[in-house]
């Protein structure tokens, strides 16, 4: 089984670079491995260009890694963006304004 790649927040150019560096090749080997030029992989890793998800998982393996990709959801309450973007500028300003005297007058509780 090959190891998984993890990308957090990397992007995706130092994504490949770091899988090319751990795997111990060179710009030029890699390029060889995947049928492509060594400035192809530099563009990718300077993130000049942005490969496709089927060329990232090639790339990947091409470096002993495997793509694994997930989804999780976000922690934006959607609800409340609708909620706000219909309101008017005007109704927006008074509400934060009525928001910003409430956390002014509140007291800490210790």
């Amino acid at each position: 089984m090959l190891p998984t790649v993890n990308t957090g927040s990397t992007p995706t150019g130092g994504l490949i670079r770091d899988a090319r560096t751990e795997a111990g090749l060179t710009q030029a080997v890699l390029a060889e491995r995947l049928g492509t030029t060594q400035s192809v992989v530099s563009r990718w890793e300077r993130g000049g260009d942005e490969p496709r998800l089927s060329t990232l998982t090639r790339i990947l393996r091409a470096c002993g890694r495997r793509l694994v990709v997930s989804t999780v959801a976000d922690d934006v309450d959607r609800a409340q963006i609708r909620q706000q973007l219909a309101m008017s500028p005007a109704q927006r300003l008074a509400s934060v304004a009525n928001v910003s005297r409430m956390l002014a007058s509140a007291r800490k509780v210790t």
